[in-house]
């Protein structure tokens, strides 16, 4: 029997759009941070595409779905795709090819790490920057991805995440937010976004990658796909209004930076409930999203945490605040294959997320600050003041992002 081929074509799309979101964040970081430091930013996104995608193949698809030791991760048996035919199915009742999962998960494991780097932008040595990552994602990524999605403890005791919260967001996020406090505050004056329509490229792709991301967690093509989809863009566009008013109440000045970030936080807080809520709960969540997003990051800058881009309001809050959600407003009348959240009874259920997700970033931060400490042994990660005078892309990397003749 051939495979699905319209939900395996749709598979190879979904799984093009989320690696077309790892380019994106590289250009939304590039626009925020400074002219001196801009090749250094989106290096740290494309270096991931590499690196992650060699870790993958050789080790970490095995690690997050081949075999578990303990429920916390996967074995070696599938190392370098080891047994892995490209005639093989997913799996019985998704008869799309083994091969499409195994790229489509890695370029959610590509982005993870990237997303981390605008904490410590304008400040990290690249080859510090490289041994975390790569450190990183044997010990908190390809865990959390077996735990989840995996079959692992978390799946077992019934923890969802539609395409994410848990898995992307929340450890990246509360990993940026340990990096914020091990790498300190740059001793430059921080410069303002050199370059907005950048960012609004950037933004653009996200969102665009986004669809991918989200409506692509289901792995074929149903109703709840099509519900994933429109459920990510609500999101997004509730929350980039709701951010939009509220700094427009408070600056006076309608700033396309705030829609922009807006849009971002909303599609982080709708990830992980995107194929489990309605499209009105969808709604509910970009408006939340968009106001605790804010405040987040207001509280950031009022406790003086130098998180350059913002990974932790945005992401980590993000991220855990959809898990909230999802725990409060998931609905089986919606999705039969989901649970249903604290409004419809599902006390059990919303325990579980609130616990799978403070286990989560709990987790990932602690770990995530003692291999920075560890690595500072090795090499040191934060680079000298002078360093941070001249910019990053000359000293390290040699190359402007913009030549002056």
């Amino acid at each position: 029997m051939g495979f699905d081929t319209g939900s395996t074509a749709f598979m190879l799309i979904a799984t093009s759009l989320v690696m077309l979101m790892t380019p994106g964040l590289a250009f939304f970081y590039g626009g925020l941070v400074g002219r001196k430091n801009v090749i250094t930013i989106m290096m740290q996104s494309f270096v991931s595409l590499g690196i992650t995608t060699i870790l993958w193949y050789t080790v970490g698809y095995s690690l997050s779905f081949s075999g578990d030791v303990g429920g916390i991760i996967g074995n070696l048996d599938m190392m370098f795709l080891k047994g892995v035919s490209i005639t093989a199915a997913l799996s019985p009742s998704n008869n799309i090819p083994l091969i499409v999962f195994i790229a489509y998960q890695m370029m959610f494991a590509v982005i993870t790490p990237a997303l981390i780097t605008g904490a410590f932008a304008d400040r990290v040595t690249f080859k510090a920057y490289m041994i975390f990552q790569i450190v990183w994602l044997m010990l908190v990524y390809f865990p959390f991805t077996h735990m989840v999605w995996g079959g692992g403890i978390l799946a077992q005791w019934g923890v969802l995440d539609f395409a994410g919260g848990i898995v992307v967001h929340a450890t990246a996020g509360m990993a940026a937010l340990a990096s914020v406090f091990f790498v300190g505050k740059r001793h430059a004056k921080p410069s303002e976004p050199h370059n907005i329509p950048l960012i609004a490229t950037g933004t653009a792709l996200l969102w665009f990658g986004w669809y991918g991301f989200n409506a692509g967690s289901q792995l074929s093509v149903d109703s709840i796909t099509a519900l994933a989809f429109l459920n990510t863009d609500i999101a997004a566009s509730f929350a980039a209004i709701v951010w939009l008013i509220i700094e427009w109440r408070e600056t006076g000045k309608p700033k396309f930076i705030g829609l922009l970030t807006g849009a971002v936080a909303g599609l982080a807080t709708i990830t992980p409930a995107a194929g489990f809520v309605s499209t009105n709960t969808a709604a509910l969540i970009g408006i939340i999203a968009g106001g605790v997003c804010y405040l987040a990051v207001k509280l950031k800058n009022k406790l003086q945490w130098d998180d350059a881009l913002d990974v932790w309001g945005v992401h980590g809050v993000g991220g855990i605040l959809g898990v909230v959600c999802l725990g409060v407003f998931s609905s089986t009348a919606v999705n039969s294959s989901g649970a249903d959240g604290l409004i419809y009874g599902g006390t059990q259920f919303f325990l579980v997320e609130m616990g799978a997700v403070i286990f989560t970033a709990a987790y990932a931060f602690v770990i995530s600050y003692a291999l920075l400490k560890l690595i500072n042994y090795i090499i040191p990660v934060r680079v000298t003041d002078e360093v941070q005078d001249f910019g990053l892309d000359i000293e390290i990397h040699g190359e402007h992002a913009y030549y002056i003749e």
